[in-house]
């Protein structure tokens, strides 16, 4: 009888100590699940949740996006209240290389409109609110109306550059005067409203034109002060520096966009603000 109750007692202890072992071994890797599955610790309904982390900065634009393009366009001050320039009441109309006005601003001009017209440039314009007057040869502003006017709806204007883009100077005043009242009333009938600008192409006039000018309309005749060409600034005066009232030249060519670009630089560089032509001249 005594060797029965040993017997089981052993055999009980045996069985504890493997539940145990079996315990210990499985122990760890459930409470690793548990871990993973179940907040941490701390948490609770009531709590805050842990912080997550944040969001990486956003990429820059990608260079010669029309993206890039605004993000490097530079910060302007405001510009001034116009003072219109003072025009002649009767004679001949005037011929400027420069806007004669005082006022810390500067004129960007675009030209001709037929050999290319960059998708993107009616969107930098709006973008980086830059104030552009066009000078279209007419039948390139008839063939791509849809592309000026989105200009134009940006707010830039349109002017006159002939319909031919031939050099006007020693011709007869009926030749000067179709080219440039042929072209009036064809981008009048385009966009709305009658060029009072016009620069003769390649910038080559004489006292005809500037008399044909007048009775087509126009009332001045615009050369230039900075021509820009794939990006860079080429400066006509000594100066090497935009001046106030100074007009910069560029066309309707592939690398518009830089040049765009390159002309806001340079008048920021020169301490002055874009600004409209017809805001000076009325």
């Amino acid at each position: 009888m005594s060797v029965t109750p040993t017997r089981r007692i052993i055999a009980a202890t045996t069985l504890l100590a493997l539940l145990a072992l079996s315990a210990c071994a499985a122990g760890p890797a459930f409470h690793a699940r548990q871990i993973a599955a179940q907040p941490s610790p701390s948490a609770s309904p009531s709590a805050s949740p842990s912080p997550t982390a944040s969001p990486s900065p956003t990429a820059p634009p990608a260079r010669g996006t029309l993206d890039w393009y605004v993000s490097q366009a530079p910060v302007f001050p405001a510009a001034p209240l116009p003072q219109p320039v003072p025009l002649p009441v009767t004679g001949a109309i005037p011929f400027w290389h420069r806007v004669p006005t005082d006022q810390k601003v500067a004129f960007i001009t675009i030209d001709d409109g037929g050999l290319a017209r960059p998708p993107a440039v009616p969107d930098f314009i709006a973008r980086a609110h830059i104030p552009v007057t066009m000078f279209l040869n007419s039948p390139a502003a008839e063939e791509h109306d849809v592309y000026f006017r989105q200009i134009q709806i940006a707010g830039g204007v349109v002017e006159n550059h002939t319909i031919r883009h031939n050099s006007l100077a020693g011709r007869s005043y009926d030749y000067q005067k179709q080219e440039i009242c042929g072209s009036a009333d064809k981008l009048q009938a385009l966009f709305g409203q009658r060029a009072t600008l016009f620069r003769p192409p390649f910038g080559e006039y004489d006292g005809t034109t500037l008399r044909a000018a007048r009775d087509c309309g126009a009332k001045a005749v615009l050369h230039w002060s900075e021509t820009v060409h794939e990006g860079k600034v080429r400066y006509q005066t000594p100066e090497k520096m935009v001046q106030p009232g100074d007009v910069l030249l560029m066309h309707f060519r592939p690398a518009l966009m830089d040049d765009l670009l390159a002309a806001l630089k340079a008048i920021h560089r020169a301490g002055l603000t874009p600004a409209l032509l017809e805001d000076y001249i009325r």
